[in-house]
């Protein structure tokens, strides 16, 4: 049976906007998930997509035509969006497999299709134009027009991130990356996004649930100097006297003309991550547009030795809080009366009581049963279903703490009855992936997409799969989701470096039935060189610690090198959180971490 939609918006939405593209002249138009900063969480004045679709993914893409109207998500969101719009209105396509571009080919040739050059970059809009279409940019949004009670922008303050946490003056890094610049005869960077200007001026904010940004652009200047568009009600003094002399205040307003400035120079834009409108208005200002990436976004992933050392501690306090609530569950779920949600709120609140806990980073994924096949399901009060005794649960969640940002899964057996033996070779398929993954050394120069078969290679053995990556970078108090790694068929050939946090989550997922994933956050470091080592080699250190199901593991399945690794996991786990714990939880921690049986 197709999902019908959870909370279908009025179809008087799209026949607005279709009225006001009509209007303009405009054969259809692009509407994607992204606002202006083009980051995977957006403000509720950023959410035109779910306004117009219904869709509450963080990826996706519409395309609304005279006569059809189409929304393509990749292999996260297939069933969610099946889930989420109305298919009397809305087509669904794969993004991937099906992408906008070959669509347009096929189906709107030559159609004058307008999109707004600031939610889209610059590189999916050359990609889009390889279709025939004519993309047409636009003035204002056409959405806006007719989202009457669309919701304020944030307006929050932004304040300074301490040098305790961020390991490096906010100097050193314009002085660093002005260099990058200089040394490539560049007079400028753009940095669109907010990331970016918060890890170089040191600088965090709350106009985001989950990521601790202030949404802020800025111009980075070869001498160092900084041109930073916040409107300065956002700016106490406080802040003004961290960001010093060389940090020029602007309202956002200001900034088309600061571009115009800029006629003559060479500045750089990361294609990727800035939208289209800069390198538009630039080249019309006269400047010269040079394509190269955002300087600091490498350094960003690249976590100094103090940011290293507040992600270890942050994962700690994370695995204390994750280990109280798996004893908690432990006794909870075979009886019955916890839902997807009172789970998810125990979870957030053993969390709030860590030192340095702000927030979740990432509404936390809990899913029961068949929602657990969900891959980025959300419980809300329309679909929080009870977690019932012998099934499968999943929780991915996470949080953001002032020294480090965390994420994991696990995904438990709720008993008390025996694990069908199906689901327990599956759940140790995606464990033997992620085994192999954490354990890896691997010379320097690789990159995570030479590494994403690693983590599937048992379930391609048993004809399975999952339809997403495997890994992907992680901020320190900031996103949960970073680039430029990521350990993924479809990432950037970025090569792996020390200092980078990355995730290993391989998963499965039975549509109807239930979902596996297993996740810990690794960090990247140089290995110990072996005799003869040639070359430098790189290894992960775990950061995660939480013990797996191990009334899921078919340990037969093991070799017995693998039954050594879990072992060593669970010795790891018990040593370094057992003494942390109440007696009451330390308890249940030494039973599930005894060694396994001999296979």
């Amino acid at each position: 049976m197709k999902p019908q939609p959870s909370k279908p918006v009025p179809a008087h939405r799209l026949a607005m906007l279709r009225a006001e593209l009509a209007r303009r002249g405009l054969d259809g138009l692009l509407v994607p998930r992204s606002d202006a900063f083009l980051g995977e969480y957006v403000p509720p004045s950023g959410e035109r997509l779910a306004w117009l679709t219904g869709f509450t993914g963080s990826a996706g893409l519409a395309l609304v035509l005279r006569d059809r109207a189409v929304l393509f998500v990749d292999g996260r969101y297939t069933t969610q969006a099946a889930a989420e719009t109305d298919p009397a209105l809305w087509e669904a396509r794969h993004l991937l497999e099906q992408p906008p571009a070959t669509f347009l080919k096929a189906e709107a040739a030559g159609a004058r299709i307008g999109y707004d050059p600031w939610l889209h970059p610059a590189a999916t809009l050359e990609r889009l134009a390889e279709s025939g279409a004519t993309l047409v940019p636009l003035e204002s949004n056409p959405v806006d027009a007719v989202w009457d009670d669309r919701p304020a922008p944030p307006a929050g303050r932004a304040v300074p991130h301490p040098l305790a946490f961020a390991g490096q003056d906010a100097a050193t890094k314009r002085e660093a990356a002005a260099a990058t610049l200089r040394a490539e005869g560049q007079d400028a960077a753009v940095l669109a996004d907010p990331h970016a200007v918060a890890w170089l001026l040191n600088i965090r904010g709350d106009d985001l649930p989950h990521t601790p940004l202030a949404l802020a652009m800025a111009l980075l200047h070869a001498d160092a100097r900084v041109d930073l568009f916040l409107h300065p009600a956002r700016a106490d003094a406080a802040l003004r006297a961290h960001l010093g002399n060389a940090v020029a205040l602007h309202e956002p307003e200001a900034l088309a003309g600061v571009l115009e400035g800029l006629a003559g120079r060479q500045v750089r834009l990361d294609a990727e991550v800035t939208p289209a409108w800069f390198g538009q208005r630039l080249r019309e200002a006269g400047a010269e547009v040079v394509p190269g990436e955002d300087p600091c976004r490498l350094p960003r992933a690249c976590k100094n030795a103090v940011e290293q050392q507040g992600a270890r501690a942050a994962h700690q306090r994370d695995a204390v809080a994750l280990c109280r609530f798996l004893a908690w569950f432990a006794e909870a779920a075979p009886k019955g009366g916890e839902t997807e949600l009172s789970a998810a709120a125990r979870l957030l609140e053993l969390r709030a009581e860590g030192a340095h806990f702000v927030a979740e980073s990432f509404p936390a994924i809990s899913g029961a049963g068949e929602n657990g096949a969900i891959i980025h399901y959300r419980a809300t009060a329309a679909t929080n279903r009870p977690i019932r005794p012998d099934e499968c649960y999943l929780v991915d969640s996470g949080a953001q703490y002032r020294d480090g940002t965390t994420d994991v899964t696990r995904t438990m057996w709720t008993g008390p009855g025996p694990v069908p033996a199906e689901l327990a070779a599956r759940y140790t398929m995606v464990l033997q992936g992620h085994l192999a993954l954490s354990a890896l050394r691997f010379p320097e120069g690789v990159a995570g997409l030479h590494l994403d078969s690693l983590a599937r290679q048992r379930l391609w053995a048993a004809g399975l799969d999952y339809d997403h990556g495997t890994g992907h970078g992680v901020g320190s108090f900031l996103s949960v989701h970073e680039g430029p790694a990521g350990i993924s068929r479809a990432a950037r050939p970025v090569p792996l470096k020390p200092g980078m946090i990355l995730s290993n989550e391989p998963g499965f997922y039975l549509p109807g039935a239930y979902g596996i994933r297993i996740e810990n956050l690794l960090l990247v470091q140089p290995a110990a060189p072996l005799p003869g080592q040639v070359k430098p080699f790189l290894a992960f250190e775990t950061l995660t610690w939480a013990p797996y199901d191990r009334r899921l593991i078919q340990v037969a399945l093991l070799s017995e090198a693998e039954r050594r690794q879990i072992d060593a996991y669970h010795r790891a786990v018990a040593d370094r959180i057992g003494p942390l714990l109440p007696e009451d939880a330390a308890a249940w921690l030494r039973q599930v971490c005894a060694p396994l049986p001999e296979r």
